[in-house]
């Protein structure tokens, strides 16, 4: 359903979000080398989140990105949004086109009613999960950022 584009973006702000102190900024080197992800791609999808203002970046010696939010305010609905858009929660499972659309033209698909309550579920869990309940959930568990 995410794209991985959007999977990296998540890893990214919850890495962030875990390992930086309060004002600090953490390194696009730094976070790629440790979440092993290639750097130009990385600063891609920082830039995504600069620009919806989740993260804020500085350039220089000792620039990088932080939070623009304290993380408890930080849904990760607003970063699957930033990085994947509106659509898809929107989208059909088999069809290209949005759901609605597919439902005023024809008879939607075959997994449309079992698909869009799987997608309302991710979709309500994505708007209540913040990046602060991800750090802290990852910390118990011992899980990788």
């Amino acid at each position: 359903m995410l794209s991985s584009t959007c999977k990296y973006g998540i890893r990214a702000i919850v890495y962030i979000a875990g390992n930086s102190k309060e004002g600090e900024k953490i390194g696009i080197k730094k976070i790629s080398e440790n979440l092993d992800l290639p750097m130009p791609f990385l600063a891609k999808i920082l830039q995504q989140l600069v620009k919806r203002k989740i993260l804020t970046s500085s350039k220089g010696p000792h620039g990088g990105f932080s939070l623009a939010r304290n993380p408890k305010d930080i849904h990760i609905i607003e970063v699957v949004k930033a990085i994947d858009g509106e659509d898809v929660f929107h989208r059909c499972v088999l069809h290209n086109e949005n759901c609605i659309s597919i439902e005023r033209s024809r008879t939607p698909c075959t997994l449309h009613n079992d698909y869009v309550k799987a997608r309302n579920k991710i979709e309500k869990l994505f708007e209540t999960k913040t990046v602060l309940n991800l750090v802290r959930t990852a910390r118990n568990s011992d899980a990788l950022f």
